[in-house]
């Protein structure tokens, strides 16, 4: 579950009806998940909670997806699914793997997106979108000369601002999702001590040990 209260249909404000409509019919979300793709739907009755973040990060989906957008739609995904990948979002890189077949991208090449850098899949451009978006997200945003020549070579300056902008974005909804356990990302904490077989060794100095057999 969610950490963090869902709103139902009844409780929700008037402003995200419209949304609970489209994506789970005249259905209770919190009572009866599910939408159409498969995913449990707890990202939006989460946010429903309050009605103008609902709001804004809605404009944020509008925004990405303008036919205003100078940015082509490839290397928008590359950078999306690039970043949930990255940021350890099961739920954002699943969604956007999908996104990028619907733009053109193969099997192989969605398959590549986690070791992108050790493959010939992608065009100059492509892997200049990938590095650059690793820098954004795994480097906060310290980003080498060579990467921006390579994205300024191809694309605008309103380009590389629509990139920025959309890539961190998703940065933000993929560290949310595992925050609050939203989505595929309701998952329990892997990184956990393992019991040994034994009581005793359970309080033993195991590198200590190393240290007096390399000594004796």
């Amino acid at each position: 579950m969610p950490r963090l209260r869902q709103v139902s249909r009844a409780d929700a404000d008037s402003s995200v009806l419209p949304l609970y409509d489209a994506l789970f019919g005249d259905r209770d979300p919190v009572k009866e998940p599910g939408t159409a793709t498969g995913t449990p739907g707890n990202w939006w009755t989460v946010f429903a909670l309050i009605p103008e973040c609902f709001a804004h990060t809605v404009a944020g989906f509008q925004f990405y997806r303008s036919r205003d957008r100078k940015l082509k739609g490839k290397l928008r995904e590359l950078g999306q699914t690039r970043a949930g990948y990255a940021r350890g979002s099961q739920f954002v890189f699943s969604q956007h793997c999908k996104s990028m077949r619907a733009v053109g991208f193969s099997e192989e090449q969605i398959a590549a997106i986690p070791h992108w850098q050790s493959t010939n899949l992608f065009s100059e451009i492509e892997r200049a979108v990938l590095a650059y978006t690793d820098d954004l997200v795994l480097s906060g945003g310290r980003v080498a000369d060579g990467t921006f020549d390579v994205l300024k070579a191809h694309l605008s300056d309103e380009e590389i601002l629509e990139l920025t902008y959309i890539t961190c974005t998703y940065d933000m909804h993929a560290t949310m999702c595992r925050a609050l356990r939203l989505e595929y990302d309701d998952v329990p904490e892997r990184l956990v001590e393992i019991a040994a077989p034994d009581e005793d060794l359970q309080k033993m100095d195991f590198m200590g040990a190393v240290d007096k057999s390399t000594k004796d």
